[in-house]
């Protein structure tokens, strides 16, 4: 007998580009950290929309903000002044190194967005020959083609060439090879401070404040992609904070919305002030929908002690998830920072997360290099218990069989 899941992924399959590898399910439904399939499966999310559902599921404030400008005005263009993306923006100036902000619908966008200013700024201030953006090997920045370009991963840029010059890649806490890579033509430096896609990597400290100075050294900009690790993922509201170097511009998204599409392009002023009017547009961008969704999301992390409470569930989640790799012997140590955490596994990842999957865990293996865990940032400590659990039984029966 054909399941409901079934019919939907035959329909699917007849009218639906086939750009993705999915999982044969179907979620229907969400509440907190937890989601349903069609067949009425009850799963505990750890994927979180790839880091995209911060606050879960069906969070309150995120859902009374949404309901409450529905009955408003859902959009209006760039055409007029927007009050919530005014009040988003100022949110975001007021908790970050940036003076203004640029509003578009996804992380690839804001990339794009980014990628752009900072040439703009270069040929404005030191001429049409300042024009080389320098990315890191194993990186992720988005599929415009820019951005794929930027991308320092070979597998995705594979049939668009040629691709758009000036692009250049060094190696992640490599200080010699970016050294070596960059010049008086760089015009920006684009990094994220863990690479997510590439495996949960994290850049070390040192390699950024390196960075900073080759930047400044040279008249480049220095661009953090934070479309993953920043708003609250990995403890603190962006992850360069841990660090204590700036960059010129940042770019956020993913869980800025709380599941509503949005992305960000934040930067000083003198370097936005490179953009002027027509110089760069989203018709969607920073539309009244998204950007209530976005202050509801930021105005929860904001609150007193939430993300000090990240950091005490991740540090426990984190050293529960190094006792199982002690305990099955998986070679090197789980990575990552706040709940951006990745379980290096030589071999068996996509049988470990489709292992996990049936016994009511979604996970997800990033970059064919670790098992990656987003889960909510408001994950309790028993819901962590239970993914721990699940995954000392999925170990025990996969790992060494």
């Amino acid at each position: 007998m054909t399941t409901k899941t079934e019919q939907l992924i035959r329909e699917g399959q007849a009218v639906v580009m086939n750009t993705y590898g999915r999982l044969p399910m179907a979620l229907v439904k969400g509440e907190g950290s937890w989601v349903w399939d069609m067949e009425g499966n009850k799963y505990l999310d750890f994927v979180s929309g790839i880091a995209v559902n911060s606050l879960g599921h069906r969070h309150p404030a995120v859902i009374q903000a949404i309901q409450k400008q529905t009955e408003e005005i859902l959009h209006t263009s760039n055409l007029y002044w927007i009050p919530k993306q005014i009040e988003l923006a100022k949110l975001l100036v007021d908790h970050s190194f940036a003076d203004k902000v640029f509003f578009c619908n996804s992380g690839a966008e804001a990339n794009e967005a980014a990628l752009k200013l900072a040439r703009k700024y270069a040929k404005l201030h030191y001429g049409p020959e300042k024009y080389e953006i320098i990315s890191l090997k194993n990186s992720f920045h988005g599929r415009t083609l820019a951005t794929l370009t930027a991308t320092g991963q070979t597998k995705y840029q594979a049939g668009y060439e040629p691709l758009p010059e000036g692009f250049f890649y060094a190696m992640l806490n490599n200080i010699a090879d970016i050294t070596g890579k960059i010049s008086s033509k760089t015009a920006a430096v684009i990094l994220e401070p863990i690479q997510g896609e590439g495996g949960i990597i994290p850049a070390e400290p040192e390699f950024l404040q390196a960075v900073r100075k080759l930047c400044d050294d040279v008249g480049a900009l220095l661009i953090f992609d934070e479309v993953q690790t920043g708003v609250g993922r990995t403890g603190k509201l962006f992850a360069h904070e841990w660090t204590g170097v700036k960059p010129d511009i940042m770019t956020l998204a993913k869980a800025l919305g709380g599941g509503v599409p949005i992305g960000a392009m934040l930067a000083k002023d003198s370097v936005a002030e490179a953009f002027k009017p027509g110089d760069h547009a989203s018709t969607f961008g920073g539309n009244p929908l998204a950007t209530a969704a976005g202050c509801a999301v930021l105005n929860v992390m904001l609150e007193e002690g939430f993300l000090e409470d990240v950091q005490k569930h991740a540090e426990y989640f984190k050293g529960e998830l190094q006792k199982l790799a002690d305990k099955y012997q998986t070679g090197e140590p789980v990575r990552g920072k706040g709940f951006l955490l990745g379980w290096p596994v030589a071999k068996r990842g996509p049988e470990l997360v489709n292992g996990c999957r049936e016994k009511g865990l979604l996970i997800n293996f990033a970059g064919g290099k670790a098992l990656r865990f987003v889960p909510p940032l408001n994950v309790s400590f028993a819901e962590i218990d239970e993914a721990v659990k699940i995954l000392d039984e999925v170990f025990a029966s996969i790992w060494n069989a």
